[in-house]
């Protein structure tokens, strides 16, 4: 089943390698736009997808510096766009970066726990003992709670007692 996902993957990419092939020749023919998103989108290709195929890129970017056929050169590079291209790596570059460090923090706590499992050792010491402690502690919490709320109903009887014995008191005077 893998084998099968990974050749319907290859041939996908192929596929689309193939459809910016051939938008990148019409785009040189009839002498549309020649920038990556111009060929990604005639291909229907996402742009990181020419940045993710060297090759691909490369020819993009000859086709905008080649002359063509009527001698005139394909779409200039602006500023502008270089530096939205700029932009768009280091975004992604960061992104990657990003989701990276977080998978190296999971592996890393994955395998700690992995080598303690195999190891027979367990948690350390003083993680047992705090979690005992954790548990006792929270025990002692749920008893002191229950004792406050009787505290305060009795508390309450004992207002409520104050109060109707000095209303008898007031009206006694």
């Amino acid at each position: 089943m893998t084998n099968t996902m990974i050749q319907g993957r290859q041939a996908d990419s192929a596929r689309r390698r193939q459809r910016v092939i051939k938008a990148l020749n019409a785009a040189r023919k009839d002498g549309s736009e020649l920038s990556v998103s111009a060929i990604a989108r005639a291909a229907g290709v996402d742009r990181t997808f020419l940045y993710r195929h060297p090759d691909l890129l490369a020819q993009v970017h000859t086709a905008q510096t080649t002359p063509t056929s009527d001698g005139s050169i394909g779409a200039p590079v602006t500023m502008a766009s270089l530096r939205a291209d700029l932009a768009n790596a280091q975004a992604r570059i960061a992104r990657l970066a990003g989701h990276n460090k977080q998978l190296e923090t999971k592996l890393s706590g994955l395998l700690g726990e992995q080598v303690w499992r195999e190891s027979g050792l367990g948690a350390p010491a003083d993680v047992d003992q705090l979690q005992r402690q954790i548990v006792i502690l929270e025990q002692q919490i749920v008893e002191l709670q229950a004792t406050l709320g009787e505290r305060e109903q009795e508390l309450d009887a004992a207002r409520a007692a104050n109060r109707e014995l000095f209303a008898s008191m007031n009206k006694r005077h």
